[in-house]
């Protein structure tokens, strides 16, 4: 027996991600579907589309509807729980379970738009409100 904690939600490749991008966006769609989107972007094969939809299919990351003569694919997680598996898996391996290590690397990356920067501000806040003060009634 392996003493690797299973993971609940599988981690997807940087090509997986690609595809679950077009089924997020789509809700479902057909091989030929997803190939003419990702294909546009990274040139890769029908047959390439193909198979890792059913490596895909086979790890629990798409359904597979094979109803009708052409398979339809959706994604099986909303793209929030997977987000969030891939954050915790890099916040692990690579910041060493540091959350804030990962901010700061991504903060300090150079890439956060001014309004970006205010939405994090704004999250930051509802996550972690200031203490309210001590409002005295005038009553004694």
């Amino acid at each position: 027996m392996s003493a690797k904690k299973k993971s609940a939600a599988p981690k997807p490749t940087a090509s997986e991600v690609a595809i679950l991008r077009v089924l997020w966006a789509r809700g479902e769609a057909t091989v030929r579907e997803v190939h003419d989107e990702v294909s546009a972007a990274t040139g890769q094969g029908y047959t390439t589309i193909l198979k890792l939809l059913q490596i895909m299919a086979g790890k629990g990351l798409v359904l597979r509807d094979e109803s009708a003569r052409t398979h339809v694919y959706r994604a099986a997680l909303p793209p929030e729980r997977t987000r969030r598996s891939l954050v915790m898996d890099l916040i692990d391996r690579v910041f060493d379970g540091s959350a804030a290590a990962l901010v700061q690397q991504a903060l300090g990356s150079g890439k956060v738009s001014r309004g970006e920067m205010e939405a994090i501000r704004e999250m930051i806040d509802r996550l972690d409100p200031p203490p309210e003060t001590n409002k005295s009634s005038g009553n004694l």
